[in-house]
């Protein structure tokens, strides 16, 4: 099922609610992770809950800090989704994660500039999360992700495409 930027269409409460990032470097590429949970070609940007009494802002600098390693004071504030993109899992992971709670997740998405170097990032976390990591370019990034997230990456790159800094 294709993800869906369109408010109303779905039960937020039936969506985990999730906060992404897009940290791009100065050359224009953007951060993605190879998942340690998963055998396949499975990349993604930092994304996850957002906890209770915190922001959507605040949620996305956590997990930035949490899956990369690095700090708040490493990025720039580039911008933010006006809205929430939803995806459904597939039916087999939605009954497993989240002990079959959600549908799938509602995702706000943020981007930063890495005005540190690559040294800040390091995804030997309390709790990795990623097994590998690589800068790509933003219009391939929708091809290395899951297929069931594909669309929300796709629309997280076109909505961010002004937000890239220029080579």
């Amino acid at each position: 099922m294709a993800a869906s930027i369109l408010r109303g269409t779905r039960d937020p409460k039936d969506y985990r609610a999730c906060a992404g990032v897009t940290l791009f470097n100065r050359k224009g590429q953007v951060f993605v992770g190879h998942r340690f949970d998963t055998e396949v070609e499975a990349w993604q940007m930092p994304q996850g809950g957002i906890d209770a009494g915190e922001s959507p802002e605040q949620a996305a600098l956590r997990e930035l800090r949490e899956e990369t390693g690095v700090p708040e004071d490493a990025v720039q504030f580039l911008g933010a989704l006006d809205d929430w993109l939803y995806y459904d899992l597939p039916e087999d992971l939605a009954k497993r994660l989240w002990r079959g709670r959600y549908k799938g997740q509602r995702q706000i998405w943020f981007a930063f500039l890495l005005v540190a170097g690559d040294d800040v990032i390091n995804i030997e976390t309390k709790v990795p999360e990623f097994r590998a990591w690589q800068w790509v370019e933003l219009e391939a990034l929708a091809d290395l992700i899951v297929p069931f997230k594909r669309e929300i990456y796709a629309q997280v790159a076109q909505s961010f495409i002004h937000h890239r800094p220029t080579r």
